[in-house]
């Protein structure tokens, strides 16, 4: 009974953030995934609904059981990097995976994706397209604009579209992502967020790899590791 209360807590709040996140021509779906609470997002072209992927970071079943439940058509998936936390699901979809080239390698290499550390040795199918800095990928009549914001990883990406970001483990609700992993690098990092994301509108959203959403403005103003 506590199980079947969970989960309807769980859709009810889905729901909710179904309904605010609504756009003129698409909605953004945040499902928090897998044991490191990722964020999978599920972007809808609404009048088709043809959609696509942002980091399926894990339970795979839960995410086909979403799209099945709103009648959603996937088409593909972005990877924002490639550690296993954003990168669990891949290969349970079929559809084509898009990352950075410089993070080609990752999908495929458990040293590289940190699975190793935690005993695992996760493998993904590998990308069908390799992602450079100002590629444009659309969905139906949606434009999605790579923005190569490296630091946390060599080849971190953030996906603007139209008034919403997605920042992966690059900036998050109050914080940034981590350097000190392999591969980190701080003045990357911050360089990306002042000189790509924050040079955006102040209020584009912003949809992290984990935690809630937040805008440019907010973090700007307020951020306490870029103020």
């Amino acid at each position: 009974m506590r199980g079947l209360k969970i989960e309807e807590a769980k859709e009810r709040k889905m729901r909710q953030r179904r309904q605010r996140q609504r756009m003129d021509d698409f909605t953004v779906d945040a499902l928090e995934v897998g044991p490191m609470a990722a964020n999978c997002y599920v972007i809808t072209h609404i009048p088709t609904k043809d959609a696509c992927l942002i980091d399926p970071g894990g339970e795979p079943e839960r995410i086909k059981k979403f799209m099945k439940k709103n009648g959603l058509n996937l088409k593909f998936i972005i990877n924002t990097h490639g550690h296993g936390d954003h990168i669990l699901g891949n290969g349970h979809f079929g559809v084509p995976i898009y990352i950075h080239r410089l993070e080609k390698d990752f999908l495929t290499n458990p040293d590289l994706n940190l699975s190793g550390m935690f005993g695992l040795s996760l493998r993904t199918p590998e990308a069908s397209k390799l992602l450079e800095d100002g590629d444009k990928i659309y969905l139906n009549g949606l434009e999605f604009e790579i923005l190569h914001t490296p630091g946390h990883t060599p080849g971190g990406i953030s996906v603007k579209l139209d008034s919403v970001v997605f920042t992966g483990d690059t900036l998050f609700a109050g914080s940034v992502g981590r350097t000190d992993l392999p591969d980190g690098d701080e003045e990357a990092l911050l360089g990306s967020i002042r000189k790509k994301i924050f040079t955006l509108d102040d209020d584009i959203v912003v949809y992290p790899g984990h935690g809630h959403e937040s805008t440019i403005g907010i973090e700007k103003e307020s951020n306490p590791f870029l103020t």
